[in-house]
């Protein structure tokens, strides 16, 4: 079966940075429970997705995707202050960590720049804006979606699911 729209498609991957063009891996599902998703619902990324459409059982490829196709281009203009209270993810924050932050758009990640005792300077683009991506990808399976799944927008994993 070929991977289309309302395909559950469950596949390993590494990611690497290819900015500085030599790879560095960022992560890998390798040793880990492979990716499990629902083509074709905007799940991910619109170019992996689309690189995806076709593909079979077995195939393995690399899919480079530029700043553009990826999480966008870096604004340096995008630090903003916070107060520390609303960082969520740690108790005790140093510049370069990760932080959730509640937003008018639901949750989104932040890196923090400086801290100061109640306010935090932020970098609220995303932490792989401005980066050319590989993603190294494995197709494991592909199959119909279930009504259930179709009816709730997601690929449920072995056993169901948890909602």
């Amino acid at each position: 079966m070929q991977i289309s729209d309302n395909s559950v498609v469950q596949f390993h991957y590494t990611l690497s940075d290819l900015t500085n063009g030599t790879p560095t891996e960022l992560e890998s599902s390798n040793g880990n429970q492979p990716l499990l998703y629902l083509h074709g619902h905007q799940q991910m990324l619109p170019a992996l997705e689309q690189a995806l459409s076709g593909k079979v059982v077995g195939d393995k490829l690399d899919i480079t995707l530029t700043p553009e196709q990826a999480y966008g281009e870096r604004n340096d203009g995008a630090i903003q202050s916070v107060q520390v209270k609303h960082l969520m993810g740690a108790k005790k924050w140093q510049p370069g960590m990760t932080a959730v932050i509640q937003t008018e758009q639901g949750q989104r990640q932040v890196t923090i720049v400086k801290m100061g005792m109640f306010k935090a300077d932020v970098d609220t683009n995303h932490p792989l804006a401005g980066k050319t991506l590989q993603f190294a990808v494995e197709i494991l399976s592909v199959r119909a979606a279930t009504d259930e799944e179709l009816a709730h927008g997601h690929a449920h994993g072995e056993g169901g699911h948890n909602h």
